[in-house]
């Protein structure tokens, strides 16, 4: 846990970023919090974002899962979706997140799917589906994030590790 894992995307997408001065595979490595979670991103596009997370290291007092470790990982990969659907002029920004917890996890790895349920111009909505290794659903979770325009300065609060 803690390594940094890298996102692969098409050329001409990591190109129209940097322009911006914007590390797109840094970016979307999971940020400090995910890291610290293990998320791993392992697959990315508007369409569909897939990712990986540890149960150990992530668990409550009962040794389950905890709810909150499902929240992280799915805003994490519905805030990915909604970047790359609003493009390089905009900013996605969480502003509802629900998650629904259907059964308790011990241990092994849960994996999260992300689809769009709606992608417009000011907002991008993703149902999140986290499951676990034997593919039965642990939660199901939906963010709502607003897509801004890039206002000067922007650029200053994004953290890229590196």
């Amino acid at each position: 846990m803690g390594e940094q894992q890298y996102v692969t995307f098409p050329q001409e997408v990591i190109d129209e970023y940097a322009a911006l001065g914007v590390d797109l595979p840094a970016l979307f490595s999971a940020g400090h919090l995910g890291t610290r979670m293990g998320v791993q991103i392992v697959e990315a596009s508007a369409e569909r974002v897939v990712g990986t997370m540890p149960v150990e290291g992530n668990t409550q007092p009962y040794g389950l899962l905890h709810g909150g470790a499902s929240a992280v990982l799915a805003e994490t990969l519905g805030s990915v979706g909604s970047m790359l659907h609003a493009g390089s002029s905009k900013i996605a920004v969480g502003v509802d997140l629900n998650c629904t917890h259907h059964r308790g996890v011990r241990s092994g790895l849960v994996t999260g799917v992300a689809t769009p349920l709606h992608r417009g111009r000011s907002t991008a909505t993703y149902e999140i589906v986290i499951s676990d290794e034997a593919g039965r659903r642990v939660c199901t979770a939906r963010l709502t994030c607003m897509l801004r325009d890039v206002r000067p300065g922007d650029g200053q609060h994004v953290v890229v590790a590196g």
